[in-house]
């Protein structure tokens, strides 16, 4: 018999996080203060920046991350840990500080996209959760932030859920929307953050009756004219002259899902004028990337649905991110900074501050990272992080509306390099200010 997930996120990390909480608490370190940092050590190859989300769904998870009495059961039954350490979990609440980019900002390498400040314990427990959220919905983002500015005004709607995991679809259309996709086909995804949803019909649809006009004029009767009608089930300039027949001039839309998408596009756009429908709609769909929605710009489309290469990242489905402790207390009482030494997976100790270095004209030169203390602000620039946790208590929640309007802005203040769709180096270098003493 299967049970419903239970509302806890405590479960979904890796076991070794809470054997190392057993020793930790047994040697008596557990409680020394901590600095963990999520950050990437580099962006996918080619990409010229990345793009923050998942932080919303991150802030949610951290609330939900107890260990009530099923959890614990899954821990004893599975004699995963210690009593001890089953009794320290029962009583788990994070009161730690967490400062973070702020959703929809953009990112580039060694960006400290979230600083953890609490506990070991309380810390490292998070690691998990934290990377699988911000990784993913990341991902999502920074194909999709390519993707809209690729289509510059026209709507892009993601509708990619038959394409992933159920879940992760319902976090993909979220990462979309931050990122500057207008809709969603996922009502999942319009219950729990209130993304917008659109859709019509199918190729079945045509198929379950007699004839194409059945069809149309079934959806017709009961959507209205202002309708989407998907005209390539069998021939196209057919089923466009029967749309516009049967709904008139005001024809919502038609959709074409085949094809030499680019050449259909300029013919149909001809019938359609030709008709009187002057003002009808088209939206295409099938397989769409960024270079393909880019290779479209000339032709005569006014909206683009993308699904399968969305939820996949467009060949990078997660950003690389890892989670480290840079600083912790020492026996005395102070903080040292912390650095695994590794000649191909390099971090940086020490607690960072990051701001965005602007020029006169407010263009973007540079991420700059103060380690140890806030870099200086010559005036115009930019901090970056802002609080998300307080004490333990979420004070960074805010709307995904928010989170569009500031991801339009800091992709526009970006150098021009950043609107190319080939592959390159990033767009801003990284500066560190100030060298760590390493313990």
């Amino acid at each position: 018999m299967t049970r419903a997930p239970a509302a806890s996120t405590a479960l979904l990390t890796d076991h070794y996080e809470l054997t190392m909480l057993q020793a930790a608490l047994a040697a008596g370190t557990a409680h020394r203060r901590s600095v963990f940092e999520l950050f990437p050590r580099r962006l996918p190859e080619g990409r010229r920046y990345g793009v923050v989300a998942g932080v919303g769904r991150a802030l949610d998870a951290i609330e939900r991350f107890r260990f009530d009495d099923d959890v614990l059961a899954v821990l004893r039954d599975g004699e995963v840990v210690d009593q001890p350490t089953l009794d320290w979990l029962a009583d788990y609440r994070f009161s730690g500080d967490v400062w973070g980019y702020p959703e929809g900002e953009v990112y580039f390498p060694y960006s400290p996209l979230v600083i953890v400040e609490a506990s070991f314990a309380e810390a490292v427990v998070l690691e998990t959760l934290l990377l699988s959220i911000y990784n993913h919905d990341s991902a999502i983002a920074s194909a999709a932030s390519r993707m809209t500015m690729a289509a510059h005004d026209r709507p892009c709607i993601e509708m990619g859920a038959r394409r992933t995991h159920e879940e992760a679809a319902v976090a993909s259309a979220r990462a979309a929307y931050v990122a500057g996709f207008t809709a969603t086909s996922n009502l999942a995804a319009r219950q729990r953050y209130g993304v917008p949803t659109a859709g019509t019909s199918a190729h079945s649809f045509t198929l379950l009756h007699d004839s194409e006009e059945d069809a149309f004029r079934a959806q017709i009767s009961s959507l209205g004219t202002g309708t989407t009608l998907l005209v390539d089930t069998y021939d196209v300039t057919e089923a466009v002259r029967l749309g516009v027949e049967l709904a008139g001039p005001d024809l919502g839309a038609v959709r074409l899902d085949s094809g030499d998408l680019g050449d259909l596009a300029h013919q149909v756009r001809r019938q359609l004028d030709e008709l009187g429908a002057t003002k009808t709609r088209i939206v295409v769909t099938s397989d769409l990337d960024e270079f393909a929605i880019a290779a479209l710009g000339a032709a005569p489309v006014d909206g683009y649905g993308v699904g399968t290469e969305l939820v996949t990242g467009s060949g990078h489905p997660t950003c690389g991110f890892v989670y480290k402790l840079v600083a912790r207390e020492d026996d005395d009482g102070s903080m040292v900074s912390v650095a695994k030494k590794s000649k191909d997976k390099i971090s940086i100790g020490g607690r960072k501050y990051a701001l965005r270095r602007l020029n006169h004209r407010g263009v973007a030169e540079a991420e700059v990272v103060g380690i140890g203390e806030p870099p200086v602000n010559d005036g115009n620039d930019r901090p970056l992080l802002v609080p998300l946790v307080r004490g333990g208590e979420v004070v960074g929640r805010e709307s995904l509306e928010a989170a569009r309007a500031r991801h339009r802005s800091s992709r526009e203040e970006l150098p021009l390099t950043a609107r190319m769709l080939s592959k390159g180096e990033t767009v801003l270098e990284t500066i560190h200010i100030g060298e760590p003493e390493h313990h």
